[in-house]
Parts: structure tokens; sequence; C-alpha cells
């Protein structure tokens, strides 16, 4: 199954238009004809089964001809990640989180950050895509990047933990994990959160833990972290 995003879609359509670009590709590369059939989601978790009734390469149109609600995870995970120096880096992380299964991201820029500027319209496009290719019809929310500060200064709701790399107590994720909850997890830049970040969110109820017994880079981490809550949920 082919799947494809547009996210003005709701219950209620009963039928649309694709954009240009999107309806040269389905005419023109995938060969759609009239009555061939579609699966589109919004990205709220609705998918939608069309058929096709124009193939026009500039508009092609399509009518709603079957809808189903996929039931959300019962977690729901919040990472907050510092942009990694090399952005590649970084749209990997957000690439494969969402094949894995992600609701929320937050780029934090630490004092230890090499990176202040995220390009937040390529990430998004990166979140769709995965979205399609791993056939979820949930797209990850994606939040404007922030201070570490203002991140952990803000009220926060269910589990939370910071992922650092200094030798203090601190407790394996894994072991922390509750399930069908919502958690947030810290994940630092190159070169880690810097000692006042860690007391300051700890402070503020972040639980330190570690993901492991070797040093991970800051996507790795991200991934072995979003990888542990859902697997922990699929148990």
């Amino acid at each position: 199954m082919q799947l494809f995003y547009n996210p003005a879609l709701t219950e209620t359509t009963e039928h649309f238009l694709f954009p240009k670009e999107e309806s040269k590709h389905i005419v023109k590369v995938l060969r759609k004809q009239t009555g061939d059939i579609m699966h589109i989601t919004n990205g709220r978790g609705w998918l939608f089964t069309a058929e096709i009734t124009i193939p026009n390469l500039k508009s092609c149109e399509a009518v709603i001809i079957g809808k189903e609600l996929k039931p959300q995870p019962n977690y729901n995970l919040h990472l907050a990640v510092a942009p990694t120096k090399m952005n590649d880096r970084y749209e990997w992380f957000l690439e494969k989180a969402t094949e894995i299964g992600i609701q929320s991201i937050t780029p934090i820029i630490c004092d230890h950050s090499e990176r202040k500027v995220i390009k937040a319209e390529r990430f998004e496009k990166i979140l769709q895509s995965a979205m399609k290719q791993s056939l979820s019809c949930y797209l990850p929310s994606l939040h404007p990047a922030e201070s570490f500060k203002s991140f952990v200064g803000k009220q926060q709701h269910g589990d939370l933990f910071i992922a650092h790399c200094e030798e203090t107590d601190k407790k394996s994720l894994k072991n922390e994990i509750q399930t069908k909850t919502d958690i947030t997890v810290l994940i630092g830049p190159e070169g880690d959160f810097s000692t006042s970040e860690i007391k300051l969110a700890i402070e503020n109820g972040f639980k330190p833990v570690a993901l492991g017994n070797t040093r991970l880079r800051t996507e790795t981490a991200a991934i072995v972290a979003c990888h542990s809550v859902a697997f922990s949920n699929e148990i």
C-alpha cells in the first residue's frame, strides 16, 4: 500500500483535489487512472480510501469511498533533543523516530550546542515522508526550537527524564519506563548537557537516567530512548 498525506481532509470530506505536485506524480509517475484506488491520511489518525475520478496532471480529483480512524498509541512520548552539528544526523533521528513511534519533538538549544538554528520546514517534510513510508496515520508534532532553560521551566506532565553522561547516580531508562503514560526525555548535544543544566532539570522534576553502558551520539541516544519506550509499550 502507498500512503499519501493531506492535512486538509476530515471525517466529513467527500471529495477533494490533490495539489499540483502530487497530481503530477500520481498521474505521470504512478500512472493512476480513473477508478484507481488511493490511500490517504490527514496525519491525525484517519485513513481514507479514495477513488480517482479525474486523473488531471495539474489537479487530480478523487472521491472518498471509505474511512477508518486508527487507534492511537497507548503512550505519549515527547523527546526534547538538542540539534546536532551536522544536520543530516538530526534528520536521520527524525525519520527513524517517526518510523518507530513518537508523538512530539522539541529541538532544545543547550549550553554546549554548536548548532542553534534549525530548518523547521525541511524537518516537517522529513516527518511527513517517514510517516507515509511507515504507513502510520499519526504525524509527530514538531515544536519550535527553544532554550533548555525555557523548556525545563515549563509545567510538564507524566514521567520526566534527562539522559546525560556525567558519572553520577543514574537509573537505567528501560527500568524506569512506566507503560501507558506520558513520557518526556531530554537528550543533549555533542559535549553533553552542562552541569548547571543537569542540576536545573533535576530541580524541575527530571530524573537522571542512563541509556546503556557506552557513550552514544545525540541522534543514537534519541533513537535508543524512543525504541525503549515504544518496545516497553508493545509488551
